[in-house]
């Protein structure tokens, strides 16, 4: 309670809060959102995001609820999830076709980013509600119109500065409107760029594009297409050790890169370009019924550049062995004694760059000398091939998808009910493989499985593919791993709605189907029998309930209720142990249970917009899997849980009060408890073999908090609109009960195995690190001239005010326990941080015909 005190009274003390809207980085005034809705901003998070869990700052919420907006604009550079959810929970349509990744269950941003013009309309609801277009999740529901007649006609173009993920962005839209002969079109088109972003390193290049066409052919019918991607290359940064960032001087630490002949490249490099079409057909009967149908497929590529080494040492600056705690080991046996070779590598990381960065030069040199003969080469008795072959490689790990799928809603309004059907039929195949993407300088690259070399004595059991035996690949093979994830889902629901005078209510039904399974393209040696050709299918039938009220005490005071219960079925991409090798799947796969309720209290009066909430949330029997190296074991390993079950509580509010005609003031708190609930089963895998190396290991994960976001924010203060369209605010926002992901092998008997509860070990082992909070402070201003019909509109937006990037105190945004662990001293793996970028800026200026 102390701390929730402290954020209010630190964010009061402040005095300030500056209600901005902030799209694609982009500042919008208060007033204009009521008229104009946000879009996406990117972030690093968001392009991050296959890869990693998704945050708020990928969905701007545009809304006119006073919380949900300021926790959109204000709340996602520190990660923050409304109501702890993840994205797999918040249901995301495009013309009300569900765009939600069918493997994963996130929404694919970073598929529309830079079409701020053309995507800014969108329809958001926090939590369980009513929904036009589909069933809903318990994180609520957003829907992105895009149909050419409803955008707003006219030419718009813009330019920005930043120095964010990227530096510089160009941006022009053109809607004619509906014309006379019953066309209407848009076209829009960015391009964002920066040699370097934010983080040493990194870099960024993503041309956009957007095409929508819809011929009016009668009063009743319209067809529309619309077709949009993103072609997008960028240069990642992650997390890191805090020992790698004092020695390197800074908290954005960025491991990924290092100099090559001079040049700086990086080695975690994201390729995304995977476009979207869809055939919409509007059918409206009369001017109570509207029946919609949508064609869509998308397509492309999803890549992700990585070093991988054969035989030579690890290229990774950061690997714990070349760190100076590796020679100062304290209580742990893993490390050396050695306080003079600590020094000299303290020294090193602090003067030499190839030290603490990739030694790109050290990597081709070591290739160069590696002359080597490959016997029976590419399965050819007696063809013996000679050259260098590659101790080190860049490779491009591919998760190429091809989604198609129909989707139809119908729905019909009379006096006071409205009545909406609807349901989708989809099917999703991801193609995942790996290609040769640089031999750094070698003549080819030996396809085997190095560590099958080291423990299997039979010379078939480290063949990648025994359809292809000792395949010599080269630049641009496919090579390694090649397998399809293929997922189909159909689905119906059905809504009522009542509207009376003093009561509102709605009821809503699913019924789904999924199913998926693997097929694999290589006959992997580790696994002959089961790795070429399909599993077996998973089969899920799933369904949900949900429905909601509202009393009305007066015109201006509300209570509204809601709640659902639904089942899922598991999450794809967590239900296959290893699938690069083999058609298994993780041991007790099961559907999900979700649940979910909330009561509010609303007033909306002309000087007062105020929400307050109380929400519960459940998701139950997840499974949980990864893979890694377990220092018990000795081996890499794939650990798998079952029966992982999450309980989120927590309170919202918010309130907007108009002070003065120009003066708002604007209040957001909300807190929570995010925390594991349940005592999950753990099964450990050889990942080299199907050897089961624990079986029914209990898990006491119960009350541990979800860690990587905050589970406490605050934001107080004003917006002011001035005379002659000047336009500016501040924002103070507060951050705070923000826990590091735990790791579950810690929370097991078997790690605390002969200690007890007074070993300084006992402790170490089980507590949870909670991160200090912390304070940002956030302003824009905004100018605008109008002349002969036209409008001239400058903005500027500085984000995070009072933190220096050079400071070593930044506030954590994310942070995890590494799953390797030593049960003697766990410091000597330590957890890996993130931060929020210090002071940033966002400076545009548009041009509106």
């Amino acid at each position: 309670m102390y701390r929730l005190c402290r954020a209010l009274t630190i964010c009061c003390l402040a005095g300030l809060n500056g209600l901005f809207a902030q799209t694609d980085t982009t500042l919008i005034p208060r007033d204009t959102l009521q008229a104009r809705l946000p879009v996406f901003s990117l972030t690093q998070n968001d392009l991050d995001a296959e890869m990693n869990a998704q945050d708020v700052s990928g969905l701007l919420q545009s809304s006119r609820d006073v919380f949900t907006r300021t926790a959109g604009f204000n709340f996602g550079q520190a990660r923050f999830r409304i109501r702890g959810l993840n994205a797999d929970h918040t249901i995301v349509s495009i013309n009300g076709v569900p765009v939600n990744d069918l493997e994963n269950g996130w929404a694919p941003w970073a598929q529309w980013s830079g079409l701020n013009d053309v995507t800014r309309y969108m329809e958001v609801h926090t939590g369980v509600h009513a929904s036009p277009y589909n069933f809903g999740g318990i994180g609520g529901w957003s829907n992105i119109d895009t149909r050419p007649s409803g955008l707003r006609r006219g030419l718009r173009a813009s330019y920005a500065a930043t120095d964010r993920v990227y530096r510089n962005r160009v941006m022009a839209t053109w809607n004619s409107g509906m014309r006379e002969d019953g066309w209407a079109f848009t076209l829009s088109g960015s391009y964002r760029w920066a040699e370097e972003g934010y983080v040493e390193g990194t870099y960024f290049n993503a041309s956009s594009y957007f095409l929508g066409v819809e011929k009016k052919l009668n009063e009743r019918h319209s067809l529309a297409f619309t077709g949009f991607g993103v072609n997008m290359v960028n240069g990642r940064h992650g997390f890191a050790v805090k020992e790698a960032m004092d020695l390197a001087g800074t908290i954005y630490y960025n491991s990924f890169w290092g100099y090559q002949a001079g040049e700086k490249r990086n080695a975690r490099e994201n390729r995304d370009h995977k476009p979207v079409v869809l055939l919409t057909h509007y059918y409206t009967p009369d001017d109570r019924t509207n029946w919609t149908t949508t064609l869509f497929a998308s397509f492309g590529k999803d890549g992700q550049t990585n070093l991988n080494w054969y035989d030579a040492k690890d290229p990774r600056p950061d690997y714990y062995r070349y760190l100076p705690s590796y020679y100062m080991p304290g209580l742990s046996t893993n490390g050396q004694n050695d306080p003079e070779r600590a020094a000299e590598l303290t020294y090193l990381w602090q003067t030499d760059v190839n030290t603490r960065q990739i030694n790109w030069d050290q990597l081709w040199f070591a290739n160069g000398k590696n002359l080597y003969t490959v016997e029976d080469a590419e399965g050819l008795v007696g063809n013996a091939v000679t050259g260098l072959r590659s101790k080190y490689i860049v490779e491009e790990w591919r998760n190429d998808p091809l989604r198609i799928g129909l989707n139809s809603v119908y729905s019909r309004t009379t006096d006071r009910l409205t009545w909406t059907v609807g349901g989708n039929a989809q099917y999703q195949r991801s193609r995942i493989f790996k290609v040769m993407d640089d031999l750094l300088g070698g003549d080819f690259w030996l396809d085997v499985d190095q560590f099958a070399e080291q423990d299997f004595v039979d010379p078939n059991a480290a063949q990648s593919d025994l359809n292809n035996p000792n395949n010599l690949v080269r630049e641009g093979d496919v090579f390694g791993f090649k397998y399809d994830i293929n997922i189909r889902q159909a689905a119906l629901f059905g809504q009522l709605e009542h509207k009376g005078n003093t009561w509102e209510l709605y009821g809503g039904v699913n019924l789904g189907y999924t199913d998926f399974w693997r097929y694999g393209y290589f006959r992997n040696g580790l696994f002959p029998d089961n790795s070429e050709g399909s599993s077996k299918v998973q089969q899920y039938l799933h369904y949900g309930v949900k429905g909601g009220a509202t009393y009305k005490i007066n015109g201006r005071h509300f209570v509204t209720a809601n709640a659902a219960y639904m089942t899922r079925p598991p999450v794809t991409r967590w239900s296959f142990i290893s699938p690069r090798t083999r058609n298994a799947f993780v041991p007790g796969l099961s559907r999900e249970t979700v649940y979910s309720g909330d009561v509010n209290y609303h007033v909306r009066a002309p000087g007062l917009k105020l929400r307050a909430t109380a929400f519960i949330a459940a998701v139950k029997d997840q499974v949980w899997q990864r893979n890694f190296f377990h220092e018990e074991f000795r081996t890499f390993v794939n650990y798998s849980m079952s029966g992982v079950d999450n309980l989120y509580t927590g309170v919202e509010f918010g309130a907007e009060v108009k002070a003065s005609p120009s003066l708002t003031l604007i209040g957001v708190f909300t807190t929570g408890q995010f925390t594991y609930d349940s005592e999950p089963t753990a099964t450990i895998t050889r990942d080299n073999s199907n050897e089961l190396l624990v079986t029914d290991r209990k898990v006491f994960w119960k009350n541990f908090h979800v860690g990587g976001m905050p589970q406490t924010a605050a934001s107080l203060g004003f917006r002011y609109a001035a005379p002659k369209y000047w336009t500016f605010g501040v924002a103070g926002n507060w951050f705070g009960n923000n826990f590091v992901e735990p790791n579950p092998d810690r929370r097991t008997a078997e790690a605390t195995g002969n200690l007890v509860t007074d070993d300084p070990q006992w402790n170490a082992l089980i507590d949870q690190q909670e991160l200090d909070g912390g304070f940002t402070l956030d302003a824009y201003v905004m100018k605008s001239w109008r002349f002969k019909g036209h409008l001239l509109a400058v903005n500027l937006n500085v984000i995070n005010i009072l933190d220096d990037r050079d400071d070593m105190d930044g506030l954590v945004t994310g942070a995890f326990e590494q799953a390797r662990y030593d049960r003697q001293d766990v410091n000597f793996w330590p957890p890996k941080f993130s931060y929020m970028f210090g002071r940033t800026f966002f400076l545009q200026v548009s041009f509106s015909l």
